[in-house]
């Protein structure tokens, strides 16, 4: 038997070299190199079209000795991750090369590579060219001539020069080449690229680029950089990144819009920038992963910066919206036309944001929802009513005594539906308390706009925003550190006899017990100072302790309630209210 072995054609590496789809993308992967070579500042040079210059990408990472050379770089196939692991050796930094074929990406762009490395006080270059691997016909017998020289100790780094670019190839392009490093580096704290002498930046996104500088009241000095992409495809890191004294906070974020409803969510793909924001060193976590919360700095920056957003994304975007909107109304005109003129421009008003919202949707999930808005505008018996008041504005006396009639029967019909609706919400919330992993938060967050549950005393309580801003601030200021796990879940509201309600949310697997009365009471005598008069205080949670306080020993304006119960009595009023209903209607 005789042994045989694989014997590697020089045409090898020519093959692995033409494995990218463009010389742009060739280079980035001796950019990704760099990055593996834990190089804080990496600088490529594209020569003018036309001219014999090389392409040059030198970076200042570890650079590599002798051994190094010969045992990896020049091992083709040769995965780093098995040698070395998964991260860099210095910054810890997630290794991008894979294949061990980036070597040979050079070759894609040009006819000549030359590498030049420093480290130790050593100096190693060799040149390689697509001549040599042609008129080889073992690569491994391929001879390449290693110079070594002598160097400054403190030296360390590797530079690349392409010599002789392909002609058949398209010229390398440096803003497209910016392009594409910015899907994988433009987030990158301690790893600058400067393209022919320009660091990459906000603005090296192809779309519309905006710079704004300001000083705020209370954050001082801030610079924002924004650009709304104009690109097809998603950006790989959306957002706005934060930047204090020099480092970026957290992941991006969109101040706001991305929980806005009437904004478009698939152009939140659309929005990069970075804003810098030193006046808010105080109120960053002590992991640097984020602006503690309530922040007043982080909300003052927000208001700023959210409607600069929305204008720039309007600018690059609005036309496209508003196209979008004239295809579909083309196929809805007939209907608009039937309305009257107030209803028309309504009914316009209405269409637009909805088209607005789900901007990129197919039109054909946009016709059903318009045509909700119609049917709502053309077949509602109280909008029916509503124009009979709107022709008698101007009429009689007695037609508009008559038209006011009809308007009090209409109003009934309305109670009617209004009663059916909270029906509908009193089952869906049922649902929810049956769910375990239902917590306070999302409570909190369902009921805030429905006091009504609770009864018809606690109907006209609303929202007090000045009281509410003023908790928040006590809650950030006093609940840190080991206790900011212990905040209350409260909301405070206002009456239109100036009372005020606190109501502390328990998750609805939780038995009441005499520590939670204890605490929601200790929060209305916190939050006292903040107001003139008392606070009725509503404790809430899915059954009674035992140590509960009997009712008759509870201190005043304290009410303790559980949500079975509070569903339950809900559902029953109004099932009375439409019985009643029922009768006026028919009366």
């Amino acid at each position: 038997m005789r042994k045989v072995a694989f014997q590697v054609d020089t045409r090898l590496a020519k093959l692995l070299s033409e494995n990218y789809r463009s010389s742009e993308r060739a280079i980035k992967e001796l950019i990704d190199n760099a990055w593996d070579a834990d190089a804080e500042l990496v600088s490529v040079t594209f020569p003018e079209p036309l001219t014999d210059n090389p392409v040059i990408i030198e970076d200042n990472g570890s650079g590599m000795t002798e051994e190094e050379l010969l045992r990896e770089y020049l091992f083709i196939a040769s995965d780093r991750r098995r040698r070395r692991g998964d991260y860099t050796s210095l910054k810890h930094r997630k290794v991008k090369g894979k294949k061990g074929i980036g070597k040979f990406a050079g070759l894609m762009a040009a006819k000549t590579m030359m590498l030049e490395t420093w480290t130790r006080g050593k100096k190693y270059s060799f040149t390689l060219t697509t001549l040599d691997l042609e008129a080889s016909e073992d690569i491994e017998k391929l001879p390449i001539n290693l110079d070594m020289e002598n160097c400054d100790a403190n030296l360390h780094g590797t530079r690349i020069s392409l010599s002789d670019l392909h002609q058949s190839m398209a010229f390398p392009n440096p803003d497209k080449f910016r392009q594409i490093l910015l899907q994988d580096y433009g987030r990158e704290s301690d790893f600058e690229i400067i393209v022919n002498k320009k660091s990459l930046g906000v603005d090296d996104i192809s779309g519309t680029y905006t710079k704004h500088m300001a000083t705020l009241p209370n954050s001082g000095n801030i610079k924002l950089e924004l650009t709304v992409s104009n690109q097809k495809g998603k950006l790989k890191q959306p957002g706005i990144c934060i930047r204090v004294a020099g480092k970026v906070v957290g992941k991006p974020e969109f101040f706001g819009l991305d929980t806005a409803e009437d904004f478009p969510s698939k152009l939140l793909d659309k929005i990069y920038g970075e804003i810098e924001v030193d006046g808010l060193f105080n109120h960053v976590t002590a992991d640097w992963g984020a602006i503690v919360e309530n922040s007043e700095l982080y909300d003052e920056v927000r208001r700023y910066v959210e409607p600069i957003i929305r204008e720039k994304v309007k600018e690059e975007y609005g036309r496209d919206i508003n196209l979008a909107q004239a295809r579909l109304q083309k196929r809805i005109n007939d209907r608009l036309s039937s309305l009257p003129e107030y209803k028309r421009q309504y009914a316009d008003k209405a269409i637009k944001a909805i088209l607005g919202k789900y901007y990129g949707e197919p039109e054909s999930k946009m016709e059903p929802i318009v045509c909700v808005i119609l049917d709502a505008l053309e077949r509602t018996d109280y909008r029916t009513v509503l124009d009979y008041i709107h022709e008698a504005e101007h009429s009689d006396i007695a037609k508009l005594a008559e038209v006011l009639t009809e308007f009090g029967l209409a109003e009934i019909a309305l109670i009617g539906e209004q009663a059916k609706s909270r029906l509908e919400f009193l089952n869906r919330f049922e649902q929810l308390c049956q769910d375990v992993n239902t917590d306070e938060k999302l409570i909190h967050k369902t009921l805030e706009k429905s006091l009504w549950i609770f009864g018809v005393e606690y109907t006209m309580f609303s929202s007090n925003k000045t009281l509410k801003r003023q908790i928040e601030d006590y809650l950030g200021k006093t609940y840190t550190g080991k206790r900011k796990n212990k905040r209350p879940d409260l909301m405070l509201n206002v009456n239109f006899a100036n009372e005020y309600l606190l109501i502390e949310f328990k998750r609805p697997s939780h038995s009441l017990t005499h520590k939670d009365y204890q605490q929601a009471t200790a929060y209305r005598n916190d939050f006292v100072q903040y107001t003139k008069s008392d606070i009725n205080v509503l404790l809430i949670g899915g059954k009674r302790g035992k140590d509960l306080p009997p009712l008759h020993i509870k201190e005043p304006n304290t009410n303790i309630m559980i949500f079975d119960e509070v569903i339950s009595n809900s559902r029953n009023q109004l099932n009375w209210l439409l019985t009643q209903l029922g009768g006026d209607m028919h009366a």
